[in-house]
């Protein structure tokens, strides 16, 4: 679990363009914190604090404790809208995150031991389907990523999310199919040469049968 992101806020009951507009020329963001069954609240938060949360790679699964007038609120990242040319961020959606929340998160995957997988020796590619998977995590033990050991792996094989070891608590948000995550693709010779003999086999029938 990574560490939890401190940000501090400021409260603001004005809104509407005009207000957005002066607040990012003053460096600021207009954001909005809300859920856990309380009201709304307009936030201004320091553009250099949202950016490096974007910058971090993990912005919409990382943990925060935003402090505004000196309360904390335990909240997560929904939304960060940037600007279509710039990247520069304009608003930011936090969800507030009560007292054993589980919320739906997209975790990176990370895969390990190449060296030790026999199908990626033999030439195999490694075929990523998902680089990204979306769980369920309790909103106080996020993972930071799943990791995927691809130690014995062989030509063929394909990795489903059954087959990996996720933290307590934590389960896929996809319950209806045992969906795929990786495989091991065979390289194009090997694929050549299987389709040639295939062929030829073929071809070998076809005249035995002609020949009688």
């Amino acid at each position: 679990m990574a560490d939890i992101v401190k940000l501090t806020a400021e409260s603001r009951e004005r809104v509407g363009k005009g207000v957005a507009r002066a607040l990012r020329r003053e460096g600021k963001i207009p954001a909005v914190l809300y859920g856990d069954k309380k009201d709304p609240l307009g936030l201004a938060i320091a553009q250099g604090q949202l950016k490096r949360l974007y910058n971090s790679g993990r912005a919409l699964s990382t943990l925060l404790d935003i402090e505004v007038d000196g309360t904390n609120h335990r909240a997560i990242a929904r939304d960060l809208q940037l600007h279509p040319v710039t990247d520069v961020i304009l608003h930011a959606d936090f969800l507030r995150l009560g007292k054993g929340a589980t919320i739906a998160v997209e975790v990176s995957v990370h895969f390990i031991n190449d060296e030790a997988s026999p199908g990626i020796k033999r030439g195999g590619v490694l075929n990523v389907v998902r680089y990204s998977v979306e769980l369920s995590c309790p909103a106080d033990a996020i993972p930071d990523s799943i990791t995927i050991d691809l130690t014995g792996t062989e030509l063929g094989d394909s990795i489903h999310i059954s087959s990996v070891a996720l933290p307590e608590g934590v389960t896929p948000v996809i319950q209806d199919r045992d969906f795929t995550i990786a495989t091991i693709a065979a390289p194009a010779g090997l694929k050549s040469e299987a389709e040639s003999e295939g062929d030829e086999g073929e071809d070998g029938e076809a005249e035995s049968e002609g020949e009688e």
